[in-house]
């Protein structure tokens, strides 16, 4: 009977953590991709002659980031369906 009761509670636990982890993936994506886009303003800024290859670069990372968050998201939403 403990023990029954003891997955049932671990396994909601799992779910509400695997939210908790899904959320802290799009949050840090979110404040990566702020700051990448930051920077990109500040390099403009002081090299304006360099816009389209920094944008390019900028445009790459934020991409990258958001395949890494998307990934960290899909394997939070598989430990809460699992």
């Amino acid at each position: 009977m403990l023990l029954e009761l003891l997955s049932i509670l671990l396994a909601d636990l799992g779910m509400g953590l695997a939210g908790v982890g899904a959320g802290l993936v799009a949050l840090g994506a979110g404040l990566g991709i702020g700051q990448i886009g930051g920077r990109a303003m500040d390099a403009i800024a002081r090299q304006p002659e360099s816009t389209a290859r920094i944008q390019g670069v900028m445009i790459i990372a934020a991409a990258l980031i958001e395949g890494v968050a998307l990934f960290g998201v899909v394997i939070c939403l598989v430990i809460a369906v699992s």
